[in-house]
Parts: C-alpha cells; sequence; structure tokens
C-alpha cells in the first residue's frame, strides 16, 4: 500500500470519525433543548398553578371580605330599623300614657272604672278578706265607692260581703312632666289577699302593658315607614284597646 492509498484511508476515517461525532453532538443538542423544555415547560406550568392559586385564594379573600361587608350593613340597617320601630312603638305607648292621664282626671267616668275595677279584682281573687292599694290622690274616690263595690261583688257571686281594708301604703302618684324617671301610677288599684300571697294588679298601666303586648305583633313589621299619620294610626289604634278594656269592665 503506497503512500497515496494510507492517506486516502486516513482521510476517509476522518470523515467517518467526524460524521460520527456530528450525529452525537446533534442527538446531544436534540436530546438537552428536549430536556430544556420540558423542564421549561414544567417551570412554566409550575409558575401558572402558582398564579392561579394565589389568584383563587385572592378572589376568596375578596369574596369573603364582601360579605363580611355585606353582613356587616345588613345587622346595621336592621339594627336602625328595630330602633325606629322601638321609638315608634315607646313614642305610641307614651301617648297613650298620657290618654291614660287625662282618663283618670275624669271625675265621673274615673268613679265608675275604678269601681269597676276593684268589682273585677274581687272576681277574680275571691276572697273574705282584701287588702287594697290605691294612690293617694284616689283614697277618698276609693272610700266613696269601695261599699257599693263590695256588694255588687256580693250579689254577683252570691257570697257574703268581703271585707277590704285600704292600705295605708299608697301606689305611686301620678306622672308629672319634672320628673319622668321616678315611679308613677295612672290610676286603678291593686288588690291582694289578707296573706300577701296572691296580688292582683288592676291598675290602668297594668292594663295598658296587657294592651300594649296585645297590640305589639300589629306594630312590629317592617318595611314602613313611619310618618305622623302612621304614628297617630297606632295610637288610635292603642286607645281603641284602652277604652275596649274599659267599657269590658264597665260592663261586669
Amino acid at each position: 500500500m503506497n503512500d497515496g492509498d494510507v492517506s486516502r484511508q486516513i482521510q476517509q476515517m476522518v470523515r467517518f470519525i467526524r460524521q460520527e461525532a456530528e450525529e452525537k453532538a446533534n442527538e446531544i443538542s436534540v436530546s438537552a433543548e428536549e430536556e430544556f423544555n420540558i423542564e421549561k415547560l414544567q417551570i412554566v406550568e409550575a409558575d401558572r398553578r402558582k398564579i392561579r392559586q394565589e389568584y383563587e385564594r385572592k378572589g376568596k379573600q375578596v369574596e369573603i371580605r364582601k360579605k363580611i361587608e355585606y353582613s356587616m350593613q345588613l345587622n346595621a340597617s336592621r339594627i336602625k330599623v328595630l330602633q325606629a320601630q322601638d321609638d315608634l312603638v315607646n313614642s305610641i305607648k307614651e301617648s297613650a300614657r298620657k290618654e291614660l292621664v287625662r282618663l283618670s282626671n275624669d271625675k265621673r267616668g274615673y268613679e265608675k272604672l275604678l269601681k269597676a275595677l276593684v268589682v273585677e279584682s274581687l272576681v277574680r281573687l275571691r276572697e273574705t278578706a282584701v287588702l287594697l292599694r290605691c294612690r293617694e290622690v284616689d283614697r277618698k274616690v276609693v272610700e266613696s265607692v269601695l261599699e257599693e263595690a263590695k256588694r255588687e261583688y256580693a250579689d254577683k257571686i252570691k257570697v257574703a260581703t268581703p271585707k277590704v281594708t285600704i292600705d295605708n301604703v299608697y301606689l305611686p302618684p301620678p306622672p308629672t312632666k319634672a320628673d319622668s324617671h321616678q315611679p308613677y301610677c295612672s290610676g286603678g288599684a291593686v288588690l291582694a289577699s289578707e296573706d300577701g300571697k296572691i296580688v292582683l294588679e288592676n291598675t290602668l298601666d297594668a292594663r295598658l302593658d296587657v294592651a300594649f303586648r296585645q297590640k305589639l305583633p300589629q306594630v312590629r313589621f317592617e318595611g314602613v315607614w313611619w310618618d305622623k299619620e302612621v304614628h297617630d294610626q297606632f295610637l288610635l289604634l292603642y286607645m281603641d284597646c284602652i277604652f275596649q278594656l274599659a267599657f269590658m269592665i264597665l260592663k261586669t
């Protein structure tokens, strides 16, 4: 083999080695690029998941804050409505109490009403001996109607006339504008058994409280714009109930 053949064989081997190296390099490059792309996609997808999770977390936080704010506003609105209703009801009740004072100032009508209250109390107690407590300003009125009330009770129940003692301890005085925080009584009487175990409060204020509790469901409703006309309507409703009670007592 001459030098030319040797040279050609060497060149052929060099070309083969170079081709092998290039193919290997290409394989390595392609493999590296694939791994890079896969890793890049994994990183991008992981970042996307983090972004989505963070977005969802913040979205939930915003939703929770909205619900909390809505709930707080709703509760505040309900409290305002309830407060407005309470103010109205208390205003109506106070107006009704003023009407009770006018009722007790009607001398002839109040005498009949007071006698009827005493008779009704005696009927409900059905005791042979009773202690009666009234306002100091009403003592003379009570004394003037007591005997007739006892006879009326005895005739109605068909029993002996009961012993009724007027207590020297009095109910609170009528309400005054000077001090509305002091205890007061608009009229009526409190009767009790002689041993004090049974007490029947039959004052005008107690009757108003009964009417108040009965009519309260009609007053407490939502969605009404409270104005003077509505206030007057409910005041008339209360006063109608009060006078109905008075007439019922007088008829007994």
